[in-house]
């Protein structure tokens, strides 16, 4: 049995709910807003450390102005500098501007909440896999507040390169000081656009990454606000990807800002997970698309109407964005100049916007890393525990859609509702997070907006109190439903229910939901290698297949072997720190798949070492006594190095530098095997 969840508060005619219907209110959190010029860091900012260890040493000697650090308990000294255990004693003696949080998931909660406490002006959280929920919460403190911001998390950090002031983990080697900002969601592609930038001879100016988690504390949008106003910064490198409606607001601030700018900075973008499958966390915790949120060719086409030059590849940037400096028109394969494309928006709301294209339905109750999909006859059984009537079918033309999950350009959770089964006619109520209180919730709105009358509200009432409590305590990310009205009762005929097992792999929460995964209807060869902090997933008429490190990178290999007429059998992140072990494993899982002609590993060597990653490539090669071909492309951090480890192991392996060489030569053997 599931534990008992708590009762909500339901607002209906003659009461004030305390609730946001998206795109109404033109400033939302005016206090947390405030807070954006925190992200302008330089030689000035002071730096401590939460999990001062061995971490801050690169950074130091790079020149970033850390003061000290905070160790729980202790006090004293490393590296030379103050140790102090608490974060407000730091911020009485050392007088911090900002804070890099340098611990486990399990522990980041807390020591972001005491960031926040000691009011820390800037707060970088670079940890992954942090639980959805106790971000929620965050949120919900930072926005009743005007000093502290967040950056992340699962975030690389925020770099000055102008300013050598490293907040992260960022491969330092890729960055020095220039004329380009970058804004990016993904780590790994931000380091490739870096080094493009460095090979174009343009360098850097600040690269803030926002990070790849669902609700992040800093917005794609406000990190081009940042830039823009950045003297340093002549141009600007956007890094978008599937999940939520980031790059729409990127798009509609971008569209703005070139009407009323006389010289606006030239922008170019990129929009990872064009190939991802509906319903798949893609590595990243929000890489992956809710109910009406937009299509990454939508996000792309919104992008390219507002005036941005849109690149195929992160290689791209550096040659693209010093053609746009020196005045000149970009071409070339892999690059769209701007030019207006019209579009449809998916979920209703009052602003103005194009709408782009409705993202397709999630194919089933499959999950992984960062996600839980319960089976539909699993959801069933928890309504049917909490009273709720459900019925085995019903007329579609009658079903209305109603759903419990997050609304990411609010940073809240929120009820979506539709008086259909078309997303399009969607709108969300945002509700404020309180596990303390009883969240109030625009019932009223809620049953105007499905065209339900009044004599339905208690029936409805009671379904939504019922979902919105299974959300805040057990944790899920999305609860959508398919309901009908039958004689003034509301009754569910279909159930798709998400949670963020997250909450049990970092913090051992929810055991009793984790126990209802049902591994009989996912992939077994997926999940043997999350274990191995592997993400692996089988894509479509494919036959190369692919390896790479970061899962931006992963998304934009698959969509960029697309571009060039070649067909990715899966996407597989290893992890920003493979490691030679891990390259083996991926290669046996990926020879699993009979349809595999070639493999294309594809690496950035960012915080992992293209030596490293040959080596593993070799040990592969080897103990596997593979006879498929590989086509192997390292750049990065000891590019070089592992060039010639290939180059020499007398293997067939095929080694590139150039994505599109390696590209052509992993299509080139596919194509070759298919014909054998």
């Amino acid at each position: 049995m599931l534990c008992s969840v708590p009762r909500i508060r339901v607002s209906g005619l003659g009461k004030l709910p305390r609730y946001i219907v998206s795109g109404v209110s033109p400033r939302r959190y005016s206090s947390y807003d405030s807070t954006l010029k925190n992200l302008k860091i330089g030689s000035h900012t002071r730096v401590i450390f939460q999990g001062f260890t061995a971490n801050a040493r690169e950074s130091l000697e790079w020149g970033t102005n850390i003061v000290g650090g905070v160790t729980p308990g202790r006090e004293g000294e490393h590296l030379g500098l103050p140790v102090l255990p608490t974060v407000r004693k730091a911020m009485e003696v050392l007088k911090p501007d900002a804070t890099g949080i340098y611990v486990a998931a399990h522990q980041a909660t807390g020591a972001i909440e005491e960031a926040i406490e000691a009011e820390v002006p800037l707060i970088v959280a670079v940890a992954e896999h942090i639980p959805l929920h106790d971000i929620l919460r965050i949120h919900s403190v930072l926005k009743t507040q005007s000093i502290c911001r967040l950056v992340g998390a699962n975030s690389p950090g925020i770099i000055s390169a102008v300013g050598r002031c490293r907040i992260g983990f960022q491969p330092l080697p890729c960055f020095e000081p220039g004329r380009i900002g970058i804004v990016a969601r993904s780590g790994t592609l931000s380091y490739e656009t870096a080094a493009s930038t460095l090979r174009s001879g343009l360098g850097q100016s600040m690269c803030i990454g926002v990070g790849g988690d669902i609700l992040p504390g800093t917005s794609v949008k406000e990190g081009l606000q940042i830039l823009a106003e950045n003297i340093e910064t002549e141009g600007i490198a956007l890094i978008g990807e599937i999940g939520g409606d980031a790059e729409l607001e990127a798009a509609d601030w971008i569209r703005e800002y070139r009407a009323s700018t006389k010289k606006p900075k030239p922008i170019a973008a990129l929009i990872g997970g064009v190939n991802a499958v509906p319903g798949r966390i893609m590595g990243h915790a929000g890489a992956f698309a809710l109910p009406g949120e937009p299509s990454a060719l939508a996000k792309i086409e919104a992008l390219k109407a507002a005036g941005a030059v849109i690149v195929n590849h992160p290689s791209r940037f550096g040659p693209v964005l010093k053609s746009m400096l020196d005045g000149a028109t970009p071409t070339g394969a892999g690059v769209a100049t701007p030019g207006y494309i019209s579009q449809r928006r998916e979920i209703h709301t009052k602003a103005r916007r194009p709408i782009p294209a409705r993202q397709s339905p999630p194919s089933g109750p499959r999950g992984q890393k960062r996600s839980l999909y319960l089976t539909q006859n699993a959801a069933f059984d928890i309504l049917r525990q909490l009273g709720v009537t459900v019925v085995e079918s019903a007329d579609p033309n009658a079903q209305k859609l109603l759903a419990v999950t997050v609304n990411r350009s609010t940073r809240s959770p929120c009820v979506i509702a539709s008086p259909s089964n078309d997303v399009s006619e969607a709108a969300k109520f945002d509700f404020i997070y309180d596990t303390e209180g009883d969240p109030e919730i625009p019932i009223t709105a809620i049953a105007q907006h499905l065209g339900l009358g009044p004599e339905v509200i208690g029936s409805l009432s009671q379904v939504v109190s019922e979902l919105v409590s299974l959300f805040m305590e057990k944790e899920a990310f999305l609860l959508e439903t398919k309901i009908v009205e039958n004689a003034g009762t509301i009754e569910l005929v279909a159930a798709h229910f998400g949670f963020d097992d997250a909450a049990f792999r970092s913090c051992k929460r929810q055991a009793d939901i984790q126990s209802m995964r049902d591994t009989t209807v996912e992939d077994p060869v997926e999940i043997s290698v999350e274990k191995d902090g592997i993400v692996y997933i089988k894509l479509e008429n494919g036959n190369i297949g692919t390896l790479v490190n970061g899962a931006g990178l992963a998304m934009n290999t698959v969509d960029a072997l697309a571009d060039a007429g070649g067909r990715a059998a899966n996407f597989l992140d290893t992890g920003g720190k493979a490691t030679s072990e891990t390259v083996k494993r991926s290669f046996e899982v990926i020879l699993t798949d009979p349809r595999v002609k070639c493999v294309f590993v594809n690496i950035f060597g960012g915080l992992t070492r293209g030596d490293m990653i040959a080596r593993g490539v070799v040990m592969a090669f080897q103990d596997l006594k593979m006879s498929v071909p590989v086509v192997v492309r390292i750049r990065g951090t000891n590019e070089k190095e592992g060039q010639n480890i290939i180059a020499e192991s007398g293997l067939p392996l095929f080694a590139f530098d150039d994505f599109d060489e390696a590209a052509a030569k992993a299509i080139e053997l596919a194509n070759e095997g298919l014909s054998l």
